[in-house]
């Protein structure tokens, strides 16, 4: 069972990747396509590199145009968020009794044994294991068959990853300080510390917490944050969405019991990472159609060949600058 569940999650992956370079075969320009033949594996390797970092500044530009370029559709979505909040008690009592008790399956585990700093072990344990693992294969893949877009996808997809951590995980959950849900809201006892029955148990702050501490970590959800950070780079790098969105909901609800959090707190993660994810991406298309103009100016003048031409005629005597394409 656990060779099968694993062969499924990688097929799955393979399909994403095969539907993406079969759709840039057919969208895809023949002249940008001899272009990026031209590019070894290394150089190109080495340009998505450079771009992903020199992109950083711009990344968190987008997503703050993200906010505040339409007001209206942030509103409405933090007016939804509020609305969520008010009636917390009742959904996330709902979501632990029906939806949790409902789902009952786990994916094998593939963490590693040997324990690793929290940052990187934060990303190699439990589930999370599945989404770092599936983008350093996407990466080594793409890297080997010479592939950009899918170097991209990885590169950008942790990105995502990280600037989901340090957005909801060091930052809002600090600054915002909700507890989380009691584990069983419906039985009526009282909540173990540091858990609550009341939704509207905010600013409880206790500084930057870098591990999975639970004091006042409940808004928004880290792991919604940053699974559909991800699933959002993927989508929008392959343009496809069932697959990327198909994947990273299975592997979220792996471990839907370990989550503890209101249903507000994954909802507003899940928005967020969409935020983040679009706006990496949108940060990083902007430079590449940048180089691709650029490039393609390049490869018009270098075809271009000057010839000066003595002109003699009983007016004038000089010369006739004249250029072929």
């Amino acid at each position: 069972m656990k060779q099968i569940s694993i062969n499924c999650f990688l097929m799955l992956l393979y399909c994403l990747s095969g539907f993406s370079q079969s759709q840039d075969s057919l969208s895809t320009k023949n002249d940008t396509l001899q272009h990026n033949q031209k590019k070894g594996i290394f150089s190109t390797s080495w340009g998505v590199i450079k771009n992903s970092v020199l992109t950083v500044p711009q990344d968190f530009v987008q997503i703050g145009h993200g906010v505040s370029d339409n007001w209206k559709k942030t509103a409405i979505y933090t007016a939804g968020i509020a609305g969520l909040v008010l009636v917390d008690k009742y959904t996330t009592e709902f979501y632990q009794d029906e939806i949790e008790s409902a789902i009952d399956y786990h994916l094998p585990n593939i963490s590693p044994k040997k324990e690793h700093p929290f940052i990187i072990d934060q990303f190699l344990s439990g589930t999370d294991a599945y989404i770092t693992y599936s983008l350093l294969g996407i990466y080594a893949g793409s890297f080997a068959t010479n592939y950009e877009k899918g170097q991209y996808a990885a590169v950008n997809s942790f990105k995502a990853l990280a600037y989901s951590y340090v957005i909801s995980h060091l930052l809002l959950k600090s600054v915002i300080g909700r507890h989380r849900p009691d584990l069983t809201l419906s039985d009526g006892n009282p909540p173990e510390y540091p858990y609550t029955s009341n939704p509207f148990d905010f600013g409880n702050l206790s500084g930057i917490e870098f591990d999975r501490g639970q004091y006042g970590t409940a808004m928004p959800s880290f792991h919604a944050t940053a699974y559909y950070a991800v699933a959002k780079v993927m989508a929008m790098e392959f343009n496809n969405y069932w697959i990327p969105y198909t994947v990273v909901t299975g592997i979220f609800l792996s471990d839907i019991r370990g989550h503890k959090h209101w249903v507000s707190d994954m909802v507003a993660g899940g928005i967020l990472g969409t935020l983040i994810g679009g706006s990496i991406v949108k940060s990083s298309r902007k430079r590449r159609d940048i180089q691709d103009i650029s490039s393609n100016v390049t490869s018009w003048t270098d075809k271009i060949e000057f010839k000066l031409v003595p002109q003699i005629s009983g007016n004038f005597v000089g010369l006739h600058l004249m250029g072929s394409f």
